[in-house]
């Protein structure tokens, strides 16, 4: 668990941004509807008047605009927050112009010709359009001249444009028309929105790995080049049809709306994780509900409950991964892992996970044969008649017989020499064998001995000697945990002292609290040795699998498939003994039930291992 501080808790109203940052939440249809994504409509003439109200609260920008960086804004944040009062006023303020007065049909620079409204909202309105001179259709976000935030969209639309990453949707063109201003940006029709996905539940396994690796990829590339997106929500993030994510509104939405951050870089590492945490649960890690997806909850002190414990089946790693973007300040992670506070960091992150690869497709079974009309036969009846005489309901045509005369007669004997030909041969190879059945007997009794005296002579197992086997250096093994077990300590089961102990982490039950199939230590014996007996010392008694890897090995193994089962046993020591003497360079030890110990916790604790040739 993650305990939350007020900054987290304040960054929740903002709809998931960073703490530190004025992040306005607008829930109309451009956070529901994505680019190419049929809108959801919605009243807004309603929205328009709400934000217009609230115009007369938001301080005024300076006269000098900043460019675009990794925060273009001036510093306003808009009341239309639901979880945050304005703060009042620190010098006079004029309100926004209101938006152009613009239609369906209306024509842009003679060449965009705006098709439908999808967010109108202080003072800028966004459009579906199309570019008549390309015949494509492409979105507009469009400002009167004399708005205050004129500067600062065109500083972002203009660097956005510069950055050229195809996992962001592209800025195509930034003009100043006269009373007008626009940014015109790429319009994916067959692209789905991150909130239309949710809608129909949590993501797989697979699908939540690639969504935070493209997105982590995607903002770390935009930090090099000094921009931030500053408002990625689940509408700003679309899934093409072939399976790849998209990020619209780089630098842009926020420098619409307003939004700043002194930490831009950790403003968009939480977004992606708060994206994560949605992705794996289909709730929204704050206090509120947000774009359709009602407020994870939240313990006493703020304490958010990692997505693993929220809902039975996440990803165990994909659930720790979450809750280390979304730290905040004074907040503490879910692990010993530190907290990821740039995009850059969080793809680090990811790279340590083992890639989650989509399930096999089922196999399809092929349907029942059925034999055609033409190897069964058809009716007469169905057929119809078929010349004179013909009388329906007989079976189809039978095979022509032999031609009479003298032919025919040729034929059948020519049919039944053969058959007596076959039956003299078969005769003779019967009689052949019978008569040589002694000497056969004979010849295996010989082909055994001589396979005996081979066996002697060949280089096969010897017999157990009982000889100690020397331990070179141990591995951890943990395929269902993404490698959290602690393997600095592994050597203490081999050091030949019964005080000193490796152990696994702690879990609820015996079988590992129901998250993997076990944990196991990886013996390297240094060089493919004979071995007949592991010997293992617990604390608490204690199931346990001996396996080996084949002796034809070329690397060290890396997975459970790689080994094979030798024996296996239950106690506090346990002698594991092989059927016969195997040769093998890794043996894996192998815990499958845990006990409980006296802290009351489920733990494995191996004091000494010992491997006997």
């Amino acid at each position: 668990m993650a305990e939350r501080s007020t900054a987290a808790v304040d960054v929740g109203h903002s709809g998931g941004q960073g703490g530190g940052e004025k992040t306005p939440r607008t829930d109309t249809a451009e956070d529901t509807a994505a680019d190419g994504a049929t809108p959801q409509h919605e009243d807004r003439e309603a929205d328009a008047a709400a934000a217009d109200s609230t115009e007369d609260t938001a301080p005024r920008e300076d006269a000098a605009s900043p460019p675009a960086s990794a925060s273009p804004d001036d510093g306003t944040a808009s009341s239309d927050d639901p979880g945050r009062t304005p703060a009042a006023p620190a010098r006079a303020t004029r309100p926004s112009p209101p938006p152009p007065e613009l239609h369906s049909g209306h024509k842009l620079a003679k060449r965009y010709r705006l098709e439908e409204c999808v967010t109108r909202l202080d003072g800028f309105s966004s459009w579906r359009a199309v570019d008549e001179k390309l015949r494509r259709a492409v979105g507009v976000h469009v400002l009167p001249a004399d708005h205050r935030r004129v500067r600062p969209v065109l500083a972002a639309a203009r660097s956005a444009a510069l950055l050229g990453d195809p996992r962001f949707v592209q800025v195509l063109d930034a003009v100043e028309d006269g009373e007008l201003v626009y940014v015109v940006h790429e319009w994916l029709p067959d692209a789905t929105p991150l909130t239309a996905l949710l809608a129909a539940g949590p993501l797989p396994a697979h699908e939540a790995y690639e969504l935070v690796r493209h997105l982590a990829g995607a903002l770390a590339a935009a930090h090099r080049e000094g921009l931030a997106h500053l408002r990625l929500t689940p509408g700003a993030v679309l899934r093409t049809v072939t399976g790849q994510y998209r990020i619209r509104g780089l630098a842009v939405n926020a420098a619409l709306r307003g939004i700043s951050s002194d930490t831009p870089q950790r403003s968009d590492t939480e977004a992606i994780g708060a994206l994560l945490y949605a992705a794996l649960t289909r709730l929204w890690p704050y206090e509120e509900d947000a774009y359709g997806l009602s407020a994870a909850t939240q313990l006493a002190g703020g304490t958010l409950m990692p997505p693993d414990q929220v809902r039975a089946g996440v990803h165990r790693g994909l659930s720790e991964l979450a809750m280390r973007a979304l730290v905040n300040d004074g907040a503490t992670a879910s692990s010993e892992n530190p907290p990821c506070t740039t995009p850059a960091e969080l793809v680090a992150a990811v790279a340590e996970l083992p890639r989650i690869r989509p399930p096999e497709p089922d196999f399809v079974h092929p349907a029942p044969y059925e034999r055609t009309t033409y190897q069964q036969g058809v009716l007469a009846a169905d057929r119809g008649p078929v010349g004179p005489g013909a009388r329906p309901g007989l079976v189809a045509d039978a095979p022509p017989a032999l031609p009479g005369g003298r032919t025919g007669k040729a034929l059948k004997w020519g049919v039944a020499a053969l058959l007596v030909a076959a039956l003299s041969l078969g005769s003779w190879q019967v009689a052949d064998t019978l008569l040589r059945g002694d000497r056969g007997t004979d010849t295996t009794q010989q082909n055994e001995d001589d396979a005996e005296e081979q066996s002697k002579d060949s280089p096969a197992e010897k017999p157990e000697t009982g000889e100690p086997v020397s331990i070179e250096s141990a591995r951890i093994l943990d395929p269902g945990g993404v490698g959290r077990e602690s393997a600095k300590d592994a050597a203490l089961a081999f050091d030949g002292d019964e005080g000193s102990y490796w152990q696994t982490l702690y879990y609820a039950s015996a079988q590992f609290g129901n998250l993997k199939p076990g944990v196991g230590l990886i013996l390297d014996l240094g060089s493919v040795q004979q071995v007949n007996t592991l010997d293992v010392r617990f604390r608490g008694e204690t199931a346990v699998d001996f396996l080996a890897a084949p002796s034809s090995s070329s690397g060290e193994p890396d997975s459970l498939h790689d080994f094979s089962m030798v024996s296996s046993g239950r106690g506090s020591e346990v002698a594991l003994e092989a059927k016969k003497p195997i040769k093998t360079r890794y043996v894996l030890v192998w815990l499958t039930e845990l006990p409980l110990t006296e802290d009351g916790e489920y733990r494995g604790r191996i004091t000494e291992i010992g491997i006997r040739s």
